[in-house]
């Protein structure tokens, strides 16, 4: 082994400072799960804890006091404490993915392969919280949002046509009540209707429960196959596996008299239905969400973002500082909305909050343009 460097030592100081602010993010995360998350966080945790190891050996005697992670790291176990989320889940998978022990001379193969998995597991554990908050957290985004660009476009438009003070207020007021309420049923009406159409699209109960008692030569079951999409001879292979766990696990008629067995009439699982006939719809509803979540989510959320671009004038402001005062508001505003939906989704925040303030700059001046058009014309 070559003589470290100081800048050897540095570095390997660091990464074992990152190991273990990592593992302790990953312990405070599993303090706050049960069942399999835990089990799967922990052992995430000892696999940092191995890393940590492999830094420890190369400093031998040379470690040193403990050296604080990296900020992100600290970020990340300072929320973990205090929310457990998936917000820190999607902030651990942003931090698995920026690892670069495949540029680090002094890390093993088998270091970089696991933290590209580690990035993996992150994501599918973040993936379960993102689909159990998906379908409210989507209302909530698009109603904030919604509410932010057009009340600012709607004010700011009113407003460059010479419109007087107290009616630019009371417009943004109607803005406001009118597209929350818009809002809120439109959202209760698409996702109940999403959701009627899924609970359509699932196989009855009362389909499991005939399984037993089908014709093993006429195979009924092949029909249901078919009508997926599978070809004749697919289709038929796989009625005839699920009609054989049926009767391996005393459920098939037919079967049990061929061997001589009386004909039985034992219950249909529900994992020999989920078998049969899958488990569609389960997880869509989990991500489309409660129709009366989504529908207040919205409601709320798009009030409040309707909101700020009104505040100003309720304050008392009037003129070109109100107009200013409150399209700087908003533009905060969309940053934030849209690092927030960068941090669920695992993007980056940054371009997100930019991509959301663009969009809402553009409409906005577009609005201010015809507005003042729209005012010069008629006077």
């Amino acid at each position: 082994m070559r003589n470290p460097s100081p800048a050897d030592l540095r570095r390997w100081r660091r990464h074992l400072a990152d190991e273990r602010a990592e593992a302790a993010v990953y312990r405070e995360l599993a303090g706050r799960r049960t069942g399999e998350e835990r089990q799967i966080l922990l052992a995430l945790a000892e696999a940092e804890g191995r890393h940590a190891a492999h830094w420890e050996q190369l400093l031998g005697d040379q470690v040193g006091a403990p050296h604080r992670g990296d900020v992100r790291f600290r970020i990340l176990a300072w929320l973990a404490r205090r929310f457990g989320s998936v917000f820190v889940l999607a902030l651990a998978q942003r931090a698995e993915a920026r690892a670069t022990y495949e540029r680090d001379v002094d890390a093993t193969a088998t270091m970089a392969a696991d933290e590209r998995i580690h990035e993996e597991v992150v994501r599918a554990l973040a993936a379960r919280g993102r689909n159990r908050l998906s379908g409210t957290f989507r209302a909530a985004v698009f109603g904030a949002n919604d509410g932010l660009v057009s009340n600012l476009a709607l004010v700011i438009g009113v407003a460059a046509a010479g419109t007087p003070q107290h009616t630019v207020l009371i417009t943004g007021l109607a803005g406001l009540l009118a597209g929350a309420l818009s809002m809120g049923a439109g959202e209760y009406i698409s996702v109940r209707s999403q959701r009627e159409l899924l609970a359509a699209s699932t196989p009855s109960a009362a389909a499991g429960h005939a399984l037993a008692h089908l014709d093993v030569d006429a195979n009924e079951l092949e029909l249901v196959y078919r009508a997926r999409g599978m070809d004749a001879d697919e289709a038929r292979r796989r009625a005839d596996e699920v009609l054989i766990d049926i009767a391996l696990a005393g459920g098939g008629a037919h079967h049990g008299e061929a061997e001589g067995r009386p004909r039985g009439h034992a219950p249909i699982t529900r994992h020999t239905a989920h078998t049969a006939f899958g488990a569609e719809g389960t997880e869509d509803h989990e991500v489309v969400g409660s129709d009366v979540g989504a529908a207040l989510s919205s409601f709320c959320f798009f009030a409040s973002g309707a909101a700020v671009p009104v505040l100003p004038f309720l304050l008392g402001l009037d003129g070109t500082t109100a107009l200013v005062v409150a399209t700087v508001a908003v533009g905060v505003a969309l940053l934030c909305t849209g690092a927030v939906v960068g941090l669920i989704s695992g993007g980056p925040p940054v371009r997100r909050a930019l991509r959301q303030l663009a969009i809402g700059a553009g409409a906005a001046a577009v609005t201010y343009g015809l507005g003042m058009l729209f005012g010069t014309t008629v006077a």
